[in-house]
């Protein structure tokens, strides 16, 4: 029993609640004083039926057959989920496929023809089922999908692989029916009525995308409990899509409840409010190219002097640096050209203690040095003069490829005597500090645009990179022309944005809450990156953590009780919001994760905590989204087009671990910027290999350099 929701649902609302997709469930509210594991007899609590393992104990042996048993054998868990073995959608295409190898076999199909196409398993899928279903299309669809099988079919065969589609997949909304209707038939008994109304939640990619199967089961259902009122709720809300055990909680309206939707209200954007958004971003994108505003603009729109993206011919042994959170890597890249093109990485990461990360500038850039010389020593390369990409993901004002400046610190870094300094000249002076060998620093690196270097070496026409981890920023190929603290007109150049500060002159203050106000004033750099702190991985923790303490103080959580955990700040780490967010996790997993934080939380808590993570990554993916739409509609705008195609490299572990960020993102986009065709590549590690893609660019463009000189 994975969840135990206690009750707060009155009479006719939601009960029950079922997910008939890739697998399937359900959960109902019984009355406490059946459920002998839980202490108490009063009121009711949801129980997480798992009925997927229905028939484990061979109960549904008489009705399995011979095809339930081939997929149950070649299946990673033999004997268990038996149920859900029959009636899910993970296994309705290959049931079709078992049951077509056998007609064909039998010369019934195909003319008896069999091709290893329709010998492979998971060649028919549940989508496949579903299309072949579709009244009007659905035989055309047939025709197509048998004959990418390679079995030639005829018309006569269509209709009889329609016919067997419609056997499986009703067999299906059968099965679910008969379980469904009995909890139906407890829940009467339970209230002891003569007639039960009830409402059930229901969910899943089958029961939502099958052309007839919501019906077929809505009709089963009313003819097994003649004696119920049954109305079927499709659930849509984000934090119940797939979780069966939340959706079916139906809490009462209580004064409460209305309070913690009013607090959750501030986070819910709207599009007007998102299409402000990008609008104000376009106009701070301007500002920060434009020299006469340059100086106060907030999104600094820095020139990084990388004027092209990697070509395929890039060649040589390279050495990278990452210097961007608490760990810093030191990485060998050997990249070969050619038809063999190939990338070859080796890396050691070190420590940065928190001491030297806010001592001085150079105990900081010797212990660099010191972690350089031990990679050194550890792949025997001591003697080697090697070119060097140091990338270095804090905001620099670049004078050419080999100089940055840093303009401020972030990320909890503080060391002094650097801001206003060229980084690459403390590097140079700490390596001649150590007198153990020497580098050829050839490029300072942004982790933003080593993802975009990345992505482009694979894909050209990624000219957009993105940041969405820790930190969050963006870069992008602007027009030279339009750069106006550089010199020159023609061509491209990668700038970085430095978004993170987008809203530090007050432009997004419409849209910051009270909670966002509360995470700025205890962070290292108050006013500082407010954009950042609104959809970052480094600080959406923290703004679950200020909601959960008002929320709390309030009365509505935790008993009222502000445990010391609470108050300690940091302790909500991101990876908590990702791990609660799983649609894959009951209430009483979410109980554990909070348990393990230090909370005391029954599951209404937890219900209420999964919520507030929600609305507070998804205001984030939307806020990021808002601002790539602002980016990719300046590329189309500068270059004139109606319509624009373009990639754009993503890294960072908001993006790449969270279950809904990127979905969330890239649907934001789609939505605000519908005049380009974004497409969305994960960058892998643009910091390491990103920079030395970029040292080989900057290697090749200088020997060009020395050749017209």
């Amino acid at each position: 029993m994975l969840s135990t929701v206690k009750s707060h649902s009155a009479t006719g609302l939601m009960q029950l609640c079922i997910v008939s997709g890739t697998g399937t469930n359900a959960c109902y509210m019984e009355e406490l004083r059946h459920i002998d594991l839980v202490e108490g007899d009063e009121g009711r609590m949801c129980i997480n039926t798992e009925w997927g393992a229905f028939g484990d104990d061979g109960s549904l042996e008489d009705i399995r057959t011979e095809f339930d048993r081939e997929i149950d054998r070649g299946s990673i868990n033999p004997g268990k989920q038996l149920f859900e073995k029959m009636a899910s959608g993970m296994y309705m295409g290959e049931l079709v496929r078992l049951i077509l190898v056998k007609m064909a076999k039998e010369g019934l199909l195909f003319e008896g023809r069999i091709t290893p196409e329709l010998l492979t398993k998971g060649k028919i899928e549940t989508k496949h089922v579903s299309a072949i279903e579709k009244t009007k299309e659905g035989l055309k669809k047939c025709m197509e999908i048998l004959t990418r099988l390679g079995v030639e079919p005829s018309d006569e065969d269509c209709l009889a692989v329609q016919h067997v589609c419609t056997i499986v997949s009703f067999r299906s909304a059968n099965l679910i029916a008969s379980t469904l209707g009995g909890i139906l038939s407890r829940l009467k008994e339970n209230k002891g009525v003569a007639r039960l109304r009830t409402t059930v939640g229901i969910d899943g990619s089958l029961y939502k995308m099958h052309p007839q199967y919501a019906r077929r089961l809505h009709k089963t259902v009313r003819r097994l409990v003649p004696d119920s009122d049954v109305r079927f709720l499709l659930s849509e809300s984000g934090s119940a899509k797939g979780a069966a055990m939340v959706t079916a909680v139906a809490y009462r309206l209580t004064e409460q409840a209305r309070q913690i939707q009013q607090t959750m209200a501030e986070f819910r954007l709207s599009k007007a409010q998102l299409l402000e958004v990008k609008k104000r971003m376009k106009v701070e994108i301007e500002r920060g190219l434009k020299k006469e505003s340059h100086k106060e603009a907030t999104v600094k729109m820095l020139p990084t002097f990388v004027r092209r993206t990697p070509d395929g011919t890039e060649n040589g042994d390279f050495l990278a640096l990452d210097l961007g959170g608490t760990n810093f890597r030191v990485l060998l890249v050997k990249i070969r050209s050619g038809k063999r093109r190939s990338v070859e990485m080796h890396n050691k990461i070190y420590a940065i203690p928190i001491e030297v990360m806010q001592g001085t500038g150079e105990e900081l850039f010797d212990h660099i040095v010191h972690c350089i010389s031990d990679f050194l020593d550890y792949m025997g390369m001591k003697s080697a003069r090697l070119p060097l990409g140091f990338t270095f993901s804090f905001p620099c004002h670049q004078t050419s490829l080999d100089a940055g400046i840093l303009v401020t610190w972030t990320k909890g870094f503080k060391a002094t005597d650097c801001e206003g300094e060229d980084v690459v000249e403390l590097l140079r002076e700490a390596i001649k500090r150590k007198e153990e060998f020497e580098l050829d620093v050839v490029a300072i690196v942004n982790d933003t645009v080593g993802t975009m270097m990345t992505c482009a070496y694979e894909e050209p026409t990624c000219e957009v990179g993105l940041i969405a981890g820790t930190g969050s920023n963006a870069c992008y190929m602007e027009e030279v022309k339009n750069i106006e603290i550089v010199e020159g007109n023609e061509g491209r150049m990668c700038v970085n944005m430095e978004w993170g500060a987008f809203g530090d002159n007050g432009c997004l203050d419409d849209i910051r809450t009270k909670y966002d106000q509360s995470v700025d004033e205890n962070s290292l750099n108050e006013g500082k990156q407010r954009y950042e702190k609104m959809c970052s991985g480094m600080y959406l923790g923290e703004i679950v953590r200020q909601i959960l303490i008002d929320l709390t103080k309030r009365g509505f959580l935790f008993r009222g009780q502000i445990s010391e955990t609470l108050k300690t700040r940091g302790i909500f780490e991101t990876k908590f919001l990702s791990q609660i967010e799983s649609d894959r996790l009951a209430l009483l997993q979410v109980r554990a994760i909070l348990q393990q934080l230090g909370l005391d939380s029954t599951c209404d808590d937890s219900i209420i905590v999964k919520e507030v993570c929600g609305t507070v990554s998804r205001r984030a993916a939307q806020i990021c989204g808002a601002g790539m739409a602002a980016v990719v509609d300046k590329i189309r705008e500068n270059r004139r087009l109606d319509h624009l195609d373009v990639t754009v490299g993503v890294d960072g572990t908001l993006y790449k671990l969270h279950p809904h960020f990127s979905r969330i993102f890239q649907q934001t986009v789609k939505e605000l910027a519908p005049k380009c065709e974004v497409t969305f590549l994960l960058s892998e590690d643009g910091s390491g290999k990103g920079a030395a893609l970029i040292t080989a660019v900057g290697c090749r463009q200088r020997e060009l350099e020395a050749q017209q000189h």
